[in-house]
């Protein structure tokens, strides 16, 4: 239910949170999640303008959380990537919610709130092996 973009966002974050310590250069996240290069260092950088990774140029220069991992919810990353608060209908009838007589609603909107739930709720550690407390 996320877009590329979105879930490049998350797969690059959680895989620079797992080791805090030192900076990720974009060939080196984009390798290891199997994301085109120049395409994730746009989604890096705008992770950088939004607060939530810090960027250093130089030889020892890259990418790495500008937060601690405990405290990131998904929701945050996501949010610089897509809106949050409205989903569109599945059937196509505008905007979630705003069709009394859609057929879907009743069976999604549970599912969908289930959904920003997890993405509130959920930090980045959660996602990390043996919770890295970060």
């Amino acid at each position: 239910m996320l877009s590329q973009t979105a879930e490049y966002a998350l797969r690059a974050t959680i895989h620079i949170a797992r080791d805090p310590s030192r900076a990720w250069r974009v060939n080196e996240v984009a390798d290891e999640i199997d994301a085109p290069r120049n395409y994730l260092a746009k989604i890096l950088g705008q992770l950088a303008r939004a607060g939530i990774l810090e960027s250093t140029r130089g030889p020892e220069g890259g990418f790495r959380l500008a937060t601690r991992a405990r405290t990131l919810a998904l929701s945050e990353i996501v949010a610089v990537f897509e809106e949050t608060e409205q989903h569109r209908c599945l059937l196509g009838k505008g905007l979630c919610g705003q069709n009394p007589g859609c057929a879907a609603h009743a069976a999604w909107a549970p599912i969908a709130k289930s959904m920003d739930g997890f993405f509130s709720h959920t930090t980045l550690d959660d996602l990390l092996p043996q919770h890295s407390s970060t």
